[in-house]
This record gives structure tokens, sequence and C-alpha cells, in this order.
């Protein structure tokens, strides 16, 4: 529990997932810390990186919003993304405002706490490295490629991926600790190999998860993803993160259970994306506690995870882990 008597929740992933089950969490009465992954090298975020050598900023940019507390036009004004025909072209006003609040600060971390303050973010946001990280990934022909925005495209299966740094990459010590208090923990929604295992293999951080009592529950996506998870069940999901990890450690698994709509299975069948099968036998033979239920809505023609559905199945699994551990 937290100063305040909350309990404690960690989540993490990265992309366009996470700010979406934030916003339905930030409703509860939960302290909430939201570790976020810096591997991205794309668009706005991959030109900053490069060119002033700052860590990524668009994941935590998009948490950052997703947790605010101010009125809709100052979001709306920290989301924009400038459409111009000269440098500016691309980059978003939240992303330029956290490298130069990282130039004024001298560190990534201290700009997001100030960010934080300015937006009154319900909650805590770290990195999961305080320095950009490459992802990398092996193919099952052994090639390598490297670059998170690269990796989808490669036309090749994959068959690992692994982080590589400049300098030692490590944790935060608030990260360590926010893993070692927590309650529950969830994993996901978001890119399998992109967005959730780069947080998972920063050094200690899947250690912690290891060792940590909490409950710990993997929100697994509502379709599969061409270049990282075509053809794959739920239960392959799992699989694929244990294969990066030392321990079996997720208790729960959170899946859609509802048929996806005709027009927009034909829709994403133009991406090469199916539904995810949640194969139960399997998923029972891996240990895990199934919750399935219909948490999916359509937005602008995409399928998205329901973010008030989602957040009180969360909390719902939070209150009765909580009863039952300070009960025992």
């Amino acid at each position: 529990m937290s100063e305040l008597g909350q309990p404690r929740i960690v989540v993490i992933g990265g992309g366009t997932g996470l700010p979406v089950l934030l916003r339905g969490l930030k409703q509860y009465p939960v302290d909430i810390t939201a570790i976020v992954t810096v591997a991205d090298d794309g668009g706005s975020s991959g030109r900053l990186r490069e060119n002033l050598h700052i860590p990524p900023p668009g994941d935590i940019r998009n948490v950052l919003a997703s947790l605010s507390d101010v009125e809709p036009l100052v979001e709306e004004m920290f989301q924009h993304r400038f459409k111009t025909a000269n440098e500016l072209s691309g980059h978003s006003l939240g992303n330029l405002i956290l490298a130069a609040m990282t130039s004024i600060t001298g560190n990534f971390v201290h700009a997001i706490q100030e960010m934080s303050k300015i937006l009154n973010v319900r909650g805590k946001v770290l990195p999961a490295a305080n320095q950009s990280v490459v992802l990398n990934a092996e193919m099952e022909d052994g090639a390598i490629v490297s670059g998170e925005s690269k990796i989808p495209y490669s036309g090749k299966k994959i068959k690992k991926v692994f982080l590589t740094s400049k300098t030692s990459i490590r944790p935060l010590p608030e990260s360590i600790q926010a893993i070692r208090q927590a309650d529950l923990i969830i994993i996901g929604p978001g890119s399998l190999y992109t967005s959730i295992l780069p947080n998972l293999l920063v050094p200690r951080l899947g250690d912690e998860l290891c060792r940590s009592h909490a409950k710990k529950v993997y929100i697994c996506n509502l379709m599969t993803q061409a270049g990282e998870t075509h053809g794959f069940a739920a239960s392959d999901h799992v699989k694929a993160i244990y294969d990066h990890m030392s321990c079996a450690f997720i208790n729960t698994i959170l899946v859609n259970n509802e048929e996806i709509p005709p027009d927009i299975q034909l829709r994403y069948n133009e991406e090469l994306a199916d539904p995810v099968q949640y194969d139960l036998p399997e998923l029972s033979e891996l240990g895990l506690e199934v919750v399935h239920a219909d948490i999916a809505y359509q937005e602008n023609g995409a399928l998205r995870h329901d973010p008030k559905k989602v957040a009180k199945i969360l909390y719902n699994l939070l209150i009765n882990e909580t009863k039952e551990r300070y009960e025992s």
C-alpha cells in the first residue's frame, strides 16, 4: 500500500496500448507507476534521439498525456504534431518540450518528473532505462536486424530479441523499488517483441519480476501483428516472453473472448493480422489463470482494448489479491 493507503500498481509496456490502459486505471484509487520502453528509433522520437543523443520521448509523451489531469486543450497542445515543409514536420510539441527539458535539467528522468508536475500527472512515469537502447532481433535464419522500427519489416521470423547500448544498461532504482512494492504488476498490452520485451530485457528488471510476490497479469493483444506475431495464439505470446526470461512469472492472462466484426477483420487482413485465439488448454497447461471477457471496442476503424472494461477487471483482480494477502 502507498502512503495514502492505496494499492500499488506497476504497468510495463509501450506503444499505443499502454496509454489506453492507463486512461482507464487512473479513474480508480490506485498508486500507478508506468515503466515505459526507450527502444523506439522511428519517427519524431528517432530523429530527436539521433540528433540530440537523448532517449526517445514518444512513448513517454503518450503515457504522460494519458495520466495527465489538465484541460483538454493543454493535452491537445502537448500532443500536437506539426505538419510543415521544414525540419519541424512530423515532430510533436510534447517530444520537443521533453527534449528541451532534458537539455535544461541535464537528465531525461528529471525532465519527465518536471513535465509530470506541469501536466498534473496521476502517478509516476519512468523510462525502463535512463538512456537510449538499441533493440536487436536474431531471426530464425541467423540474420541480425538492429532497430525497433526495422524489425517488423524484415520479412523474417523472429527467434529472439536483445538490447545493446554504448554504455552499460541499468534500470532506474525507482523502477526496482516500484516492482518490489507492487501489489499488482501488469504487462502490456502492446507489440510483443518491440514494446513489451524491451522492458523485460533491461538487466535486473526481469529478475525483479521473477522475485516479486505481486500478482502479475499479462494483457494479451487483440490481433496478431505482421512481422512479429503472425499466427500466434495467446499461449505463443506467453511462451515467447518466457523464452527471454529466467522464470515463468505470469499468474493471469486477460484475453478477449468476443468475435471481431467481419468488416474489422477484413481491414486487418490487409495488414496480415488476425484475431488472437485464446487456446485455453495450452494456457492452463502453462499454469495460468485465464480471464476472458469482451474487452475490445472500435475506434476510427481500429480495434482497441476498452479502457473502462479492462481497468474494471484489473481493479477487481487487485482488490481480491490485496484482500487475500492481508488476510493471510
